[in-house]
């Protein structure tokens, strides 16, 4: 397929999600209108509410106020178009939503669960998971979805530690001395994506786009 193309194509996959990138629009909805096809003979299609087609170009030099084109979701990531600190166009990489709120859900309700083990078992299997999270979403660029994890963690290990019928009711005096003696991880940068070092490539036409998978298909799908 890729050699009938006009202009240039990428393909990003992880499992069964994939993204194909194209430098011509003409190119894109060439694909789209037989890829369907193209699967189903192999059994396969494709899932009618995650696929669509969009514009991902680089918005214009001329544009110095508002938003890109548009955004899409992959492997738990939302991708999307910013400025950076000199003013230019980058690309933008944050934690879904829905991922960030499953996060928020699952360490709740773990801190509900389990309030009454000890503050060190709680402590080690808090630091344990928002750590395992940092290893995954800790991209650059990304810090302050990590930082409302942190703090949704914070205030649920306090709003269930407070339920544990002591006879002091802890404040949030006594937590704040509580979390220097047992600090919750900082959020953290575990991957450079973006940046001198990054190999990541921008055209501008119907929105070609390639970056490079390793760093974003590290186990989990989106």
């Amino acid at each position: 397929m890729k050699p009938r193309l006009r202009g240039r194509a990428t393909l990003i996959r992880y499992c069964d999600d994939f993204i194909i990138g194209f430098e011509r629009q003409d190119d894109a909805h060439r694909v789209q209108a037989v890829l369907g096809k193209r699967m189903a003979r192999f059994g396969l299609t494709l899932h009618p509410d995650k696929t669509r087609l969009l514009p991902f170009g680089r918005p214009s030099r001329r544009q110095q106020s508002g938003k890109g084109p548009a955004t899409f979701d992959f492997l738990g990531f939302t991708f999307y178009w910013t400025r950076s600190r000199r003013g230019r166009w980058r690309l933008g990489c944050k934690t879904r939503r829905s991922s960030l709120s499953k996060a928020k859900m699952a360490i709740n309700d773990w801190c509900r669960r389990h309030r009454h083990r000890s503050i060190k078992d709680q402590h080690a299997a808090l630091c344990r998971r928002l750590q395992g999270h940092f290893n995954y979403f800790g991209v650059n660029g990304n810090s302050k979805r990590l930082q409302q994890l942190v703090g949704a963690a914070k205030s649920s290990w306090f709003k269930w530690l407070r339920r544990r019928g002591q006879r002091r009711p802890l404040t949030w005096k006594r937590y704040g001395e509580l979390l220097r003696w047992w600090p919750l991880p900082r959020p953290r940068v575990t991957v450079q994506i973006w940046g001198p070092t990054s190999t990541s490539h921008i055209g501008g036409g119907a929105g070609w786009w390639k970056s490079p998978s390793p760093d974003l298909a590290r186990g989990r799908r989106g």
